[in-house]
């Protein structure tokens, strides 16, 4: 059975939003989770003077984008990284600042669908989690290690999810038992101990708990927290930034991050903006905007996405 093919999420959007900076004319975009490469080629289709620089913290993906954009030939530099890194990433490229950056967020395509990854719940598979599996601790680690009070923090603050408690009691007491390895047991352990009204009407159980360990496990929030002002401080006046966001941790991260750079620093009530009090970024976005039904319909892994957007219109502070 082949593995369903890897569609982008708002493709025909995102290259709307990078028209007015790469049509026509020379510019660097910086794709922060190239994945396997959807968006990226699209957009060098699309841009027949773009250059790319792609980051990826995970090998497997990198490869996989590097043979999918391989036809565009010098324009893409692929660098392996975390997103983080991307001032580093750029730099290591000759590069000093992005007209472009593109972050889609979350676990990807690739990643869910190879089953030895243990980020799918649908799937026994070993507990792993790592979006590059080279280095770090896994998920198995996280459950079979860390104390019970620090797991409750995980499922409530990465996963909201409301039985916390109930669920890492289940946890400690089976660990004593026998350490976790593979997912299958640990999504038997959160279907008794989920109540069964929640399970009709809450989803599955194992969502938000395989959810929170891979946060934990890869950083994500505390990564995303760093990349943002990073990547702003590498963005061009005029250059603008795109950014999907597939949980609401990650979107109110993204949102402030924006938001703070939009506003003015002008005390108020005085009649005129102070020289270097501007804002640094136009909204590009009325709030988040969410895929529409025919897109959800062809492509069920947009349901949940939020896009922000924004222009750089002054220099960083």
């Amino acid at each position: 059975m082949t593995a369903p093919e890897h569609v982008p999420v708002l493709l025909a959007r995102i290259v709307e939003l990078f028209t007015p900076v790469f049509a026509d004319r020379d510019g660097v975009l910086v794709d922060a989770t190239v994945g396997l490469g959807g968006h990226s080629d699209a957009l060098l289709e699309a841009f027949p003077r773009l250059r790319l620089v792609a980051l990826d913290r995970d090998p497997a993906a990198l490869e996989k984008s590097k043979e999918r954009l391989a036809r565009h030939g010098d324009r893409v530099d692929l660098v392996h990284t975390v997103y983080d890194g991307l001032p580093e990433a750029l730099a290591s490229v000759g590069v000093a600042k992005a007209d472009g950056i593109l972050f889609d967020l979350g676990v990807s395509s690739m990643q869910l669908d190879r089953a030895e990854r243990g980020f799918a719940y649908s799937k026994d598979s070993p507990l792993d989690m790592r979006m590059d599996p080279t280095t770090g601790f896994t998920a198995a680690d996280v459950l079979n290690t860390y104390a019970p009070g620090e797991l409750v923090r995980i499922l409530r603050d990465y996963g909201e999810e409301r039985f916390a408690q109930r669920i890492v009691k289940a946890i400690v007491a089976a660990r004593e038992k026998e350490p976790f390895t593979n997912s299958g047991r640990l999504v038997e352990l959160l279907y008794d101990a989920v109540p069964a009204a929640t399970r009709r009407t809450g989803g599955h159980p194992a969502k938000r708990t395989f959810q929170a360990l891979r946060i934990e496990v890869n950083g994500e929030l505390e990564v995303l927290r760093r990349a943002m002002p990073a990547a702003l401080g590498a963005l061009k006046v005029g250059g603008r930034i795109v950014v999907e966001s597939y949980q609401s941790l990650e979107d109110r991260l993204v949102k402030q991050a924006l938001a703070e750079l939009a506003k003015s620093r002008t005390p108020e009530g005085l009649p005129v903006e102070l020289p270097g009090h501007g804002p640094e970024l136009k909204l590009l976005t009325r709030g988040a905007e969410k895929a529409g039904e025919e897109e959800i319909e062809r492509n069920p892994r947009a349901a949940s996405v939020r896009l922000r957007a924004a222009e750089r219109i002054g220099e960083p502070r």
